[in-house]
């Protein structure tokens, strides 16, 4: 189906999504001289701005830690994965998988940035009030169910260490991807044992993918 058609979007400027849908990888290839990475840029401090507003306006008790944490449930990576398989955002997308050999996590990566992108593209041609309309319908609804896209395991692995008396430490192993979409390996120690692996788009990322593997290994989760 035509993307205008799909999201009832009458576009002033259809540039803008041509934009939001292009990786860097298909710009390259195709000699473009733009892709989305800066309406994802745009989309991402739209997405936290609104979702900010409706946090703070929900929760008029809650502080500024607890509002942050609940911010960063819904605008983690899962969850901008789950945005943008729901709309099928990944059927309008360009990129040149075999010329740049992306690997399949980057792949994964590229449909979180879609949403970003495809966000900045409506708030660039739509305005903010017909964007918060489409993030309300989207996402809001997600809060009202308080779904859970995002589990701090460092934190509980953290816990459960200083319970110990255990030393913890993280440590890079590897770092590979193109400039603008790298991928990073991260290894935890407990007292210099290595627990786990993670892989992530960005350290932190990692990190919470190594935790979760070593809670595993500590048959402290499933």
């Amino acid at each position: 189906m035509n993307l205008f058609e799909k999201f009832s979007i009458e576009p002033n400027n259809k540039d803008y999504y041509k934009m939001a849908f292009t990786h860097g990888s298909y710009a390259t290839v195709h000699g473009l001289k733009y892709d989305y990475e800066r309406l994802e840029f745009l989309g991402d401090s739209i997405l936290n701005m609104l979702v900010s507003e409706y946090l703070y306006k929900k929760y008029p008790k809650y502080g500024e830690g607890k509002l942050t944490k609940l911010r960063a449930n819904f605008v983690c990576q899962s969850a901008l994965i789950q945005y943008s398989h729901e709309l099928g955002l990944k059927d309008y997308l360009k990129v040149s998988v075999d010329e740049m050999k992306l690997t399949d996590n980057e792949v994964v990566s590229i449909t979180s940035d879609l949403f970003e992108s495809f966000l900045g593209a409506l708030f660039l041609d739509q305005g903010l009030a017909f964007t918060k309309r489409f993030v309300a319908k989207i996402i809001f609804r997600y809060i009202d169910e308080e779904k859970i896209f995002f589990y701090d395991y460092k934190s509980s692995i953290k816990e459960f260490c200083d319970a110990q008396e255990t030393k913890i430490h993280y440590e890079l192993l590897e770092e590979h991807g193109v400039p603008h979409d790298k991928t990073f390996v991260m290894a935890i120690y407990l007292d210099d044992i290595k627990m786990g692996e993670g892989i992530g788009k960005n350290k932190k990322e990692a990190e919470q993918a190594a935790a979760k593997i070593a809670m595993k290994n500590l048959h402290l989760i499933r």
